[in-house]
């Protein structure tokens, strides 16, 4: 089977959540009811959320984030609280939509610019951090390392993304999922582990100045994703 490439995944997400998942996953990132299993995922991502904005100054006045595949537009909301100039861009524009009928009254000092497309575009400007949440993990690994090379080239301080981590329950839940019809089935998630993308992102052109500093695993029922900080040295 032909390896997809970045721009045939970048397709599949987008159909897949602006058709297949839309429902689900507005009622996920919802405070609704769910099933035991996806409220597990529920917990697991309000975690990741939680970590990730730890890792990011307390006072973001003055500072611009980039929030890569911002999905409903949790994590933007959080930022601009701190006073961040957010562009928030989903591949999805159903959930850039639902993000934007989100968005609260009071957003305090700081402001959030919704768009859909691809975070990857250099006409997006320039940004103090960017943040990316679970919106690489259906990307190879050296795809990864590429577009943040990228990234990097347009950030001044710090990237911190997720991925997913190699571990053979996660294998297990990858083939698992092969079983499902095609159309039902989400893309496909590319684990790796750590020691892998670390060498990988050593190598990568464009991220010699910046280092693997801090890194932290959330592991939440059927949700596992691993955090990861690229500093500027």
């Amino acid at each position: 089977m032909a390896t997809p490439t970045l721009e045939m995944r970048r397709g599949e997400l987008r159909d897949y959540f602006d058709r297949t998942a839309l429902d689900a996953w507005v009622r996920l990132t919802s405070d609704a009811p769910v099933g035991r299993i996806r409220a597990t995922v529920r917990a697991g991502r309000d975690r990741m959320r939680a970590l990730m904005l730890d890792h990011l100054p307390q006072d973001l006045r003055g500072r611009r984030i980039l929030d890569a595949g911002c999905g409903t537009g949790a994590l933007a909301v959080e930022a601009a609280r701190r006073g961040a100039d957010v562009v928030a861009i989903d591949l999805s524009p159903q959930l850039v939509s639902m993000a934007q009928s989100r968005l609260p009254a009071d957003l305090g000092p700081g402001r959030i610019e919704f768009r859909s497309g691809d975070m990857f575009h250099a006409g997006l400007g320039t940004f103090d951090h960017v943040v990316a949440m679970d919106s690489l993990i259906h990307y190879r690994p050296a795809d990864v390392a590429r577009a943040l090379a990228g990234l990097a080239a347009r950030t001044r301080h710090s990237l911190l993304f997720t991925f997913a981590p190699s571990s053979p329950a996660l294998a297990l839940m990858h083939a698992t999922g092969r079983l499902f019809p095609r159309g039902d089935r989400a893309p496909a998630i590319e684990p790796v582990r750590e020691s892998s993308l670390r060498r990988l992102l050593e190598r990568e052109p464009g991220l010699e100045r910046w280092r693997a500093a801090r890194t932290a695993r959330v592991s939440s029922g059927f949700y596992t994703s691993q955090f990861m900080e690229l500093a500027a040295a």
